[in-house]
């Protein structure tokens, strides 16, 4: 693969896409973006970002045909607007592209991991593989390295996949449990937004107790759905605490924060919506999923944050490792 294209111009979509041109086996990278979309035209008339100025070997364009022509695509679009991209992508001939998701969520309301979503708008024969794990752009354009994993349903897919982002920069591992995986990573936001909040109460003495619970009821949504519940402590869930529970640089927690201190925020925090889908899901199913649920209450109910936090330690007393 010597020609990518990367859909999506937002801060994590521009960074792959410059990762690529930089890092990975390639010779150039389209940008693809909507043309009224912000982000695009700032790539598109100054060439950088907030974050990053793109390469010589990177172009951009508004034109989904041209971005198409190539053969490996990264999408890094908002999890909610997915189906709606694969039903336009499906359009197209695809046979034979790999795609890449770079987005940790689930779809609201299915609760439907994103693979699956994508999947089942795309009527051709494809190779897909989703990215999940820790990082931060900042981060990463200072030089400070981190791992990631890979996961397909195709082993060939994947181990394709991770020859060509293999760099030492960013580790990247083969999963074995894509269920697990996806869900793990879009939990974590979730999880990220409550750690955010203990931040703005400045009771972040509590999130030692929430990294350590929050893993076992995330591993009960995992087996519901079909994975192996010890997914869970792999980089795309436990993993990726540091970065989304600690990091300034985490949308998910940043929310969280101000949302504690009744400031609003007005970056894409994705773990809001796949709460929702949590919370039905959690509901339908009855999956004991307390942490979520008083989050869900805190958020979208407007339940007092003290008193709603304070409920979880009222629960009936049980032994640390029960499940």
């Amino acid at each position: 693969m010597t020609q990518i294209s990367v859909i999506g111009c937002g801060r994590w979509g521009t960074f792959l896409g410059w990762y690529a041109a930089n890092y990975g086996k390639t010779d150039t990278v389209l940008m693809y973006g909507m043309a009224q979309s912000p982000d695009y035209q700032q790539l598109q008339n100054e060439r950088k970002n907030d974050y990053l100025t793109l390469s010589d070997n990177m172009s951009v364009t508004s034109d989904i045909t041209e971005a198409l022509k190539n053969d490996f695509i990264i999408i890094s679009i908002s999890c909610q607007n997915l189906r709606v991209l694969a039903k336009q992508l499906n359009q197209y001939d695809l046979t034979g592209k790999t795609f890449l998701l770079a987005m940790k969520g689930l779809e609201e309301p299915s609760a439907e991991i994103l693979v699956d979503v994508f999947l089942s708008e795309i009527k051709q024969d494809i190779h897909v593989a989703t990215l999940g794990g820790p990082g931060h752009v900042e981060d990463y354009l200072r030089g400070v390295p981190s791992a990631a994993v890979i996961d397909s349903y195709e082993p060939e897919t994947q181990e394709r996949v991770i020859r060509f982002m293999q760099s030492d920069l960013i580790r990247f591992y083969a999963g074995t449990d894509i269920i697990g995986n996806q869900v793990g990573a879009a939990l974590k936001n979730v999880i990220g937004l409550a750690a955010g909040i203990l931040d703005g109460l400045n009771w972040y003495g509590l999130k030692g107790a929430l990294m350590a619970r929050a893993p076992v009821e995330v591993g009960r949504l995992i087996k519901f759905k079909g994975g192996n519940p010890m997914s869970v402590y792999g980089l795309a869930h436990l993993g990726d605490y540091e970065a989304t529970l600690f990091s300034k640089n985490s949308h998910n927690r940043m929310f969280g924060e101000r949302f504690a201190k009744g400031e609003p925020y007005d970056k894409l925090a994705e773990g809001v919506d796949t709460l929702k889908a949590v919370k039905a899901i959690a509901d339908r199913e009855n999956i004991d999923m307390p942490i979520c649920q008083a989050l869900y209450r805190i958020i979208f109910e407007k339940a007092d944050i003290k008193e709603t936090i304070k409920s979880l330690f009222d629960r009936p007393l049980k032994k640390e490792f029960e499940k």
